[in-house]
């Protein structure tokens, strides 16, 4: 009956994760990442000029997170999501037939509003369909392939970018890239949607919220709902001190005396461990805070151990704390999901993101000056200790649960007539 049970569900989700799946896969499947820093120098930028580029890209992305996930709550947000890749892939075009310094400025604003247009409307109508279908405790199970997905489609546009620079430079290069983020937008349209409006708040007349209520309605949530703030302060200090070390890892291989050569193996080491981490995400979802808090501290601890050793088992103990980091965004991302009771749902997410996207810009710029002073090992260690943090804020929302403070205090009420659309 089990094995049916599960076949039954595997059917119900099947529609939503197919799509989902190509989505997260042809995001991350950009030939250009890899080369586009060269493309850059080879025209002629400097390394100053570079990280001006980064930072319009990131102030880009922070500016319209919030803006861009309320939207999300307002109009289907399948459409915000085909529009994500358009908007990236004609950035990555412009960068492609015309580089220069203020096409490679204005490609990467289109980046970022692209990325803005995807945060949290992802994660919201993910969810948001599987509790329509009844299935939402398969969320984090279905998140954690779409991390691994990710992963996978990031090394292996690694792979293929060296032959297709050798064949075609980077007009080749380009093209590939443009054409991902087309069959991306293509699968975004598939994506099933089903969305009821929460009447909870006595406004039955208004079944369609504006833009300006909306956003004040998930602010408001998030500011009120103790339980959804400390969910969304879980993904933030899980998610960013992560997502920052992993840029150095190339750079702190080299530091520590790896060949040129060898890094690509240094990396795929890592991406193994970053890939089963976020294929664990669903098992490891129920599992209680105290085990999840040891199994952060267990990461912190092999980050750093892993930074100071800069050999074989250091590699291996990297990539055991980054795949555990990763397990752990998605599962602090359920946790998240399962907090939310209002119709807000992107909005909401949407500043879980804007925190991480802030506290990981800050962490960048920190980064760069202990590492004058400390090196990459040290440094590394040092900036894998805010993981303690997380662990310890687990910890601490296992208490309050244990003593009574249930995450769901209040039904979630999902249509005006009081019926249940996960029925359906």
């Amino acid at each position: 009956m089990t094995i049916l049970n599960t076949r039954v569900s595997d059917t119900r989700a099947g529609r939503l994760t197919a799509p989902a799946y190509a989505y997260a896969f042809l995001e991350e499947f950009i030939l250009l990442y890899p080369v586009y820093a060269l493309l850059f120098t080879d025209t002629g930028l400097t390394v100053p000029q570079i990280s001006v580029l980064f930072v319009l890209w990131a102030l880009t992305s922070v500016t319209l997170t919030v803006p861009a996930g309320a939207l999300a709550d307002v109009i289907p947000r399948r459409y915000l999501l085909a529009a994500a890749p358009v908007v990236t892939g004609t950035g990555f075009a412009l960068w492609t037939l015309f580089p220069s310094p203020w096409i490679f400025a204005l490609g990467f604003v289109l980046w970022g509003a692209g990325g803005a247009l995807s945060s949290g409307a992802f994660e919201a109508l993910v969810y948001t369909e599987l509790e329509h279908r009844g299935l939402e405790d398969r969320y984090a199970r279905i998140m954690g392939v779409t991390r691994a997905l990710g992963v996978s489609a990031v090394g292996s546009a690694t792979l293929l970018a060296v032959p297709a620079m050798s064949q075609g430079g980077y007009p080749l290069v380009g093209a590939a890239s443009v054409t991902a983020c087309a069959l991306c937008a293509l699968a975004a349209l598939f994506l099933p949607e089903h969305r009821t409006r929460s009447t909870s708040d006595g406004d039955e007349d208004d079944e369609t919220p504006g833009y300006r209520r909306t956003l004040i309605l998930g602010l408001t949530e998030v500011r009120d709902d103790r339980a959804v703030r400390a969910a969304v302060l879980l993904v933030i200090l899980v998610s960013a001190f992560w997502g920052s070390l992993d840029e150095y890892v190339p750079l702190l291989a080299e530091d520590s005396g790896v060949a040129t050569e060898d890094v690509p193996l240094v990396l795929m080491v890592v991406w193994i461990g970053v890939t089963l981490g976020g294929l664990l995400a669903g098992p490891a979802s129920r599992l209680p805070h105290p085990f999840l808090s040891a199994l952060l501290v267990l990461a912190s601890v092999a980050i750093a151990a892993g930074a100071l050793l800069t050999d074989p088992v250091g590699w291996v103990l990297l990539a055991f704390g980054f795949g555990v980091c990763q397990m752990m965004i998605v599962v602090s991302d359920a946790r998240l999901q399962d907090s939310i009771t209002g119709d807000s749902r992107a909005t909401v997410t949407s500043l879980a993101d804007l925190g991480t996207e802030g506290l990981g810009t800050s962490t960048y710029l920190v980064y760069a000056g202990v590492f004058t002073v400390l090196g990459h090992g040290a440094a590394f260690a040092l900036f894998a200790t805010p993981h303690l943090v997380a662990a310890l804020f687990l910890a601490r929302m296992g208490r309050s649960r244990a003593k009574g403070r249930a995450p769901a205090a209040s039904p979630k009420v999902t249509g005006g007539t009081g019926e249940n659309p996960k029925a359906s």
